[in-house]
């Protein structure tokens, strides 16, 4: 069910709005008219935020909040709805990371990025679904990943956090459908490498600079995705051709894909730079209210390479499937 009201109607609640995709979600729905509410740890970025959006032609309401910690994400909802009275729309997006390999990453951080990216989601999820029921319905909607499906060396908190999403997601979908209340729509976002602070940000124990693997696609494109989510709601939803295409691969042949991602993904994650050990944005705000983070380049000066090795996957796993079409055909 989409949402009850039009955009320009509508209520919406955004964490991790301080910054990249939170934000530019933010403007597109102020653009479009809808009273945002505006969730981050980073209170005078979401204020920089808020001011755009209300330049843009949208109400804005700045509620810092550190999802970890359920009673402030239950204090967002309550100020959502008593400033605007209703909530019509809650978007989970609020995430952090720490980059390196499982064994060299520390406890305390692993434990903060799931405490962060699948627990924040889970308060989120709470705190949002009675107020959606309250307002005779709504959508909410995930920020997953492509990552969600697929996975790739050197995240490992971040790729089991955002599985656990997806999973998350799917068990209450049928929660709500097996108990009648239709009226709530519950999606997934599953974006590829988006060009947003975040690599810069991650906490960083690889020894190297961390860099988006090419194709890095802007974060109105994601923003644009959520805001079509909010009109016609879908189960799922991709934002970027690559992550169809390896979702689509990664079904097919998911050994073969895993092989050929992590390789790629391994050689296209970091840059020449030498990093220290950082903990990055993991325990701390640091968000400037910046949307991109200049990985323009990036993307199309690795475009060829990427498309090389998207083509190279798509072909193995073509003959992968149709060797397996095969055999099942000449058992039969």
């Amino acid at each position: 069910m989409p949402l009850t009201c039009s955009l320009d109607e509508a209520t919406v609640v955004i964490t991790g709005a301080s910054s990249g995709i939170g934000a530019s979600t933010a403007y597109a729905l102020a653009r479009r008219g809808a009273d945002v509410v505006l969730a981050a740890r980073s209170e005078e970025a979401l204020h920089r935020v808020a001011d755009r959006c209300r330049r843009l032609g949208g109400r804005a309401l700045v509620v810092p909040t550190d999802v970890t910690d359920p009673d402030s994400v239950e204090q967002l909802a309550a100020r959502a709805a008593a400033e605007f009275g209703r909530i019509d729309a809650w978007i989970n997006n609020a995430a952090v990371s720490t980059v390196g390999l499982f064994d060299e990453i520390p406890v305390t951080e692993f434990r903060r990025v799931v405490e962060v990216n699948l627990l924040g989601t889970v308060y989120g999820t709470k705190a949002a679904l009675r107020r959606l029921d309250a307002a005779g319905g709504g959508v909410l909607v995930n920020n997953a990943s492509m990552l969600a499906e697929a996975a790739m060396p050197y995240q490992s908190a971040y790729n089991a956090t955002k599985h656990g999403i997806r999973g998350l997601a799917d068990t209450v979908r049928q929660e709500l459908r097996v108990t009648g209340r239709n009226n709530i729509s519950l999606c997934t976002v599953l974006p590829a490498s988006i060009d947003t602070p975040f690599f810069r940000h991650a906490a960083n124990h690889s020894g190297r600079e961390v860099t988006p693997p090419p194709p890095v696609y802007p974060p109105e494109l994601v923003a644009e995705t959520i805001v079509r989510l909010l009109r016609r709601p879908r189960r799922e939803a991709y934002a970027g051709g690559a992550a169809r295409l390896l979702g689509l691969q990664w079904r097919l042949a998911p050994a073969l894909v895993e092989r050929l991602f992590g390789w790629y993904t391994a050689r296209t994650q970091f840059g020449p730079g030498v990093r220290l050990d950082a903990t990055g944005n993991v325990f701390r705000p640091d968000a400037a209210a910046e949307t991109t983070d200049g990985w323009h380049g990036r993307r199309w000066q690795l475009v060829r390479m990427t498309a090389f090795g998207l083509a190279a996957a798509g072909t193995a796993v073509g003959t992968v499937a149709a060797i397996s079409r095969r055999s099942r055909t000449g058992r039969g």
